[in-house]
């Protein structure tokens, strides 16, 4: 009778675990969703694969708070009402599209368009027609721009994106990317078809990438502590730490979250994005990662030993790279590229991806959109078939 009452409270307990576990799960599962992206359906085979994840956009929405496996579809929550247009400077290409564009976007499609304030003082000097022209004053309003801007058109190439990606310090809207530069890797649509591309896009929805992006800071030696920093600086490629004139090797000692990872002797050291995987750290010897794989690329530069592989760690960590006291010389820090920073013995650079992606539409989707950049850009894996009419196994 003892055995028979223990057995039925061990059952009890049993059910009422199960009932607790169960309710945990469906309270994280809705806080999940309430704090970013909205899982709306999924389409493919029954394998599985090629699975979708529709999220809606609202300005200021797309955040990196839940993780995705999934190709990523945005629609729109309400039509978009203003664009931004940037421009690669000093292309009478790029110029004579960028008018067209405009003219489009307002008299066909009734939208309202902002343009760099160099962009709108050139097309002024040619027309007044151009008056309808939004831009901004200073620096303030532009940290307003992702409150008034629905979509940015980039007319350009994988610069002209960096550049949009760096005016935006917090959220970024949606961009579309027409390729008007060499590589591409970041710009798939074809600008001889821009309208019916937008007419797509404006419709929706869209397939786009999450591009992940790094956020850096600098803090100096003589800062009493990490409170004391320079503002912080968002990367969408990659951050590169090198010796700049000097003529020593640079010495780096490198931290992963509490862990010691090594110290750095060589040219220096480049932190990416796998964004950036095709940019410089591929150059030298790093691995070409999709874009939607969440992880930053430690990639040595010119290393002083022949065991310095580079590795992919993941997302959620937070890297240092101090130059020690010791060190014979001083680093200098570039951040996609430019805002070149010096780096004096005792200095910390503190890099760890960013809450705010940037979002970039799609041609196809992002599988099929990396695939076709590593092929028609770098040729990758180009070679001459192998002959058919040699000996054959038996």
């Amino acid at each position: 009778m003892c055995i028979f009452f223990l057995y039925h409270i061990v059952i009890f307990q049993l059910i009422v675990l199960y009932l607790f576990l169960l309710l945990i799960y469906i309270l994280s599962l809705s806080l999940l969703l309430e704090i970013g992206f909205k899982p709306w359906g999924c389409n493919g085979d029954k394998s599985g694969q090629h699975k979708l994840e529709v999220v809606s956009f609202e300005r200021g929405n797309i955040t990196t708070a839940e993780r995705s496996s999934k190709q990523i579809l945005l629609k729109w929550e309400s039509q978009p009402q203003t664009v931004l247009v940037l421009t690669k400077p000093n292309s009478s290409r790029v110029h004579s599209l960028c008018v067209e564009m405009v003219r489009w976007l307002k008299e066909d499609k009734r939208i309202d368009v902002f343009v760099e304030p160099r962009v709108k003082a050139e097309l002024l000097t040619e027309s007044s027609k151009f008056g309808f022209l939004q831009t901004w004053k200073d620096d303030k309003e532009i940290k307003l721009l992702h409150t008034k801007v629905d979509l940015v058109v980039t007319l350009g190439g994988d610069g002209t994106v960096l550049w949009a990606a760096s005016m935006f310090k917090g959220p970024v809207p949606p961009v579309v990317a027409f390729s008007l530069g060499s590589l591409g890797f970041m710009t798939p649509f074809q600008s001889e078809n821009y309208q019916e591309c937008l007419d797509t896009i404006l419709k929706g929805p869209m397939s786009i990438t999450l591009r992940h992006r790094l956020q850096c800071h600098v803090i100096r030696h003589s800062a009493k502590d990490e409170l004391e920093t320079d503002d912080p600086i968002l990367v969408l490629n990659e951050v590169t730490i090198d010796r700049g004139m000097s003529a020593y090797l640079t010495y780096l000692e490198c931290y992963c979250d509490n862990s010691f990872v090594t110290c750095v002797q060589g040219d220096g050291l480049i932190l990416s994005t796998t964004s950036g995987s095709t940019a410089y750290s591929l150059a030298a010897g790093g691995s070409m990662v999709h874009p939607q794989v969440p992880g930053i690329l430690f990639t040595p530069i010119c290393p002083h030993s022949l065991s310095f592989r580079p590795l992919i760690l993941p997302e959620y960590v937070t890297l240092r790279v101090q130059v020690p006291l010791n060190s014979r010389g001083q680093a200098w820090a570039s951040f996609d590229g430019k805002d070149r920073k010096q780096l004096a013995p005792g200095d910390v650079l503190i890099c760890s991806i960013a809450p705010w992606p940037v979002p970039t539409a799609c041609l196809v989707d992002s599988t099929n959109d990396f695939l076709r950049s590593i092929h028609e850009g770098l040729h990758w894996n180009i070679r001459k078939s192998q002959s058919f009419d040699g000996p054959h196994d038996l």
